[in-house]
């Protein structure tokens, strides 16, 4: 995955929840742009208040909306 990409949906007014989803099927919710941070090969995601993924870029298969409950 483009780190680019994954930044302009971060930076995204105003934000859309979207999730991640990985090669191995896994995927993970980011509902908030700080609960993640991209860094120049991975993008780290909070799961939960004490939790976080690492997801190397390479491995994310996929980057998509989340539909407003």
């Amino acid at each position: 995955m483009n780190a680019q990409a994954i930044r302009e949906m971060l930076n995204r007014r105003p934000f859309e929840p979207f999730e991640v989803v990985m090669s191995s099927g896994e995927w993970h919710p980011i509902r908030r742009p700080e609960m993640a941070l991209l860094l120049r090969s991975r993008l780290v995601v909070a799961v939960a208040e004490d939790r976080m993924v690492i997801c190397p870029l390479l491995h994310i298969a996929s980057v998509e909306t989340l539909q407003s409950a």
